[in-house]
């Protein structure tokens, strides 16, 4: 149990997540690939209008798979942000590729589209975007340097399922894109994710790379009659148990969004005022992007401002939490990295996320607001 009177997060819970796992069980195939696994699969497809959804164990594992699937090697480099989860770098790092860490912009706090192409090099081997916040990157001018460079790129859409950018859905725009499933995001399976393959010829290879580099879904369709290993790969299927639940979630998308856009709403609308009176920064969202309400943020005029309004709110019981460190300044990133980041820099040590989860209510939202717009800047 949480000691916080308000937590940071509660997973998401209907309730019709347990029928389906009684379901899945009494089904006989609790393993991966099973009537759930399927189910979410056919589901992200349809809604997003893709060739293929694999659903993996975690986004991770995801990222990973689309680092195999590229071919990287050791003595290629990849081009990422710095603000992102370990996992965007670490996944390509694993194959022997080098980071090469790209500042962010300020408002929207995406990788900084102008700084990618002076990042090129003969060895650049993809281009890794992660819209942050579920807010879409700049996607006309990143794939219009893809075009030039021939160089594809990859979406870690981990905070950006059913967000949009210029009308056209979020992790449909790179040769592959990967979702997350963990239980902070909007739709959860405890750990889980997705890998999109918005290019056909890299299906049947991911299925093997994803199956521990065996042909064995082919045999599972009656298309072989015994299955080998072909590839190298891991074990990235998830147990259909996990399937059940997250499909639970997947069935009532639209309720979830609605009521996330609702609570964003209240925050910002209740914030506004006095974040412009005390100069302190809200979330950007350009005309152009439909974001999914992943979460809500302050950006505090200093450090040790952050750092007081963190303790202020956590001494009245409620959980609010910064969010990545640069990892160009992480032990690991100066080993294996590059670059200066100066706006990454600077916005970690600013940044505040505030609680955001579907069951909060309003007189929960209204406490939290109340005492933010309280606090001393």
């Amino acid at each position: 149990m949480t000691p916080y009177k308000i937590p940071f997060n509660k997973p998401l819970f209907f309730g019709s997540e347990i029928e389906n796992v009684k379901d899945a069980i009494e089904r006989g195939q609790i393993s991966g690939d099973g009537y759930y696994s399927k189910k979410c699969q056919e589901f992200l497809e349809n809604i997003l209008g893709v060739p293929k959804v694999l659903i993996t164990t975690s986004c991770t594992h995801a990222l990973e798979m689309s680092a195999i699937l590229l071919e990287l090697k050791a003595g290629d480099e990849v081009i990422l942000p710095s603000y992102t989860f370990v996992s965007t770098a670490n996944a390509f790092a694993l194959r022997g590729a080098t980071p090469l860490f790209c500042d962010i912009r300020r408002d929207t706090l995406n990788i900084d589209e102008n700084l990618i192409e002076g990042l090129i090099t003969e060895r650049t081997k993809a281009i890794v975007v992660v819209h942050y916040a579920g807010v879409g990157c700049e996607m006309d001018t990143i794939l219009n340097i893809s075009q030039k460079y021939n160089i594809p790129v990859v979406e870690d859409n981990a905070h950006g399922l059913f967000g949009k950018y210029k009308g056209k859905y979020l992790g449909t725009f790179g040769r592959f894109a990967t979702q997350s499933f963990h239980e902070t995001k909007n739709f959860t399976s405890g750990e889980g994710g997705a890998l999109i393959i918005n290019n056909k010829e890299f299906i049947q290879r991911a299925e093997i790379v994803r199956e521990k580099g065996t042909n064995r879904s082919r045999f599972f369709r009656g298309e072989i009659d015994k299955y080998t290993w072909v590839d190298i790969g891991s074990s990235y299927v998830i147990s259909d148990i996990l399937c059940a639940y997250l499909y639970a979630q997947f069935e009532r998308w639209q309720d979830v969004q609605k009521k996330r856009k609702e609570i964003w709403n209240y925050y910002y609308n209740n914030l506004k005022d006095w974040a412009d009176e005390n100069r302190i920064g809200l979330p950007f969202i350009p005309d152009y992007c439909d974001q999914p309400y992943h979460m809500f943020y302050l950006i505090m005029p200093s450090l040790q401002k952050r750092q007081e309004l963190i303790e202020y709110l956590k001494s009245k019981g409620i959980l609010s939490v910064f969010h990545y460190q640069p990892l160009h300044l992480s032990e690991m990133g100066i080993r294996v990295g590059n670059g200066k980041c100066s706006v990454t820099e600077a916005m970690s040590k600013l940044i505040l996320r505030l609680p955001f989860y579907f069951s909060i209510g309003v007189e929960e939202q209204k406490e939290i607001t109340d005492l933010i717009k309280a606090f001393k800047v």
